[in-house]
């Protein structure tokens, strides 16, 4: 079986770096937050080995991919057109999506604006959500009025890059124990007053768990040293602008066929 490969193509006027492997119908597989094309490392052999040709892009922001300075380019129409411009750069019509975290909302928007492109899609996590009745920023702030919640903590550009890159290996290693099902209960969303931090009162990762080695997070680690973490969070910071740009898909249904996957112990679970 062929192994990973990596090249830049060029989609919706930046340059993208993907991971690839296999040969057959593409299946685009988008990553979450703080996350990278590396977080699909298992998924790649996996998917050559069953047929398809497996793609793993760095998002817009992150790693080997252009990184734009404008908050408003990490907008999820440009987040879903850098997806179907993937297809373009590779000549392939339609395509499966799959999306974690963040990449699961980007994945369910590719099939409700890409109808045509997107054959299937899988989301992992991340459950759709139909267009709310006002801006998601201002319930949020109802739901916590005097209490921290990261999605508000990371709207401010700057603060939360600051205590991020202060010591990336540090936080790497929390974020990915914390929001993991090996962390303590709560971890990844403990109470804490509204002006708490991310990490304040978080759970040290002792040991790292038996997903995670030393050199999956040496990765990680070496890449947001080199870019920092303003791309990715700059997508939290178009939740409101989204809002506003796609009233379009106000009562939108996803018409393909659709998997859902999410852990017993995933915190997400608890938004719902």
């Amino acid at each position: 079986m062929s192994e990973v490969t990596h090249r830049t193509v060029a989609a919706n006027g930046i340059d993208v770096h993907i991971a690839e492997q296999g040969r057959g119908p593409l299946v685009l597989l988008l990553h979450g937050f703080p996350e990278l094309w590396y977080s699909w490392r298992h998924q790649l052999p996996a998917l050559a080995a069953a047929g398809f040709h497996a793609v793993a892009p760095d998002l817009r922001g992150y790693g080997r991919s252009d990184a734009p300075q404008p908050v408003e380019a990490y907008s999820m129409r440009n987040m879903t057109a850098d997806a179907a411009g993937i297809l373009d750069a590779l000549g392939v019509e339609t395509a499966v999506v799959a999306g974690h975290d963040w990449g699961a909302p980007i994945a369910w928007h590719c099939a409700l604006m890409y109808p045509e492109r997107f054959s299937a899609v899988v989301a992992l996590s991340v459950p759709y959500t139909p267009r709310v009745s006002s801006p998601p920023l201002q319930a949020l702030k109802r739901v916590f009025a005097d209490r921290f919640f990261y999605i508000l903590y990371f709207q401010e550009p700057g603060r939360a890059e600051s205590e991020l890159e202060a010591d990336v290996r540090k936080s790497m290693r929390t974020i990915l124990y914390d929001w993991s099902g090996d962390a303590p209960e709560g971890a990844a969303v403990a109470r804490k007053p509204e002006d708490a931090r991310l990490f304040d009162d978080a759970p040290e990762a002792g040991r790292l768990p038996s997903w995670l080695s030393e050199a999956d997070l040496d990765y990680y680690v070496s890449e947001f040293q080199r870019t920092g973490f303003r791309g990715g969070l700059n997508r939290y910071r178009n939740m409101d602008r989204d809002w506003e740009d796609l009233t379009h898909l106000a009562g939108a249904v996803v018409q393909q066929p659709a998997l859902f996957v999410v852990g017993e112990r995933d915190p997400v679970l608890g938004f719902r």
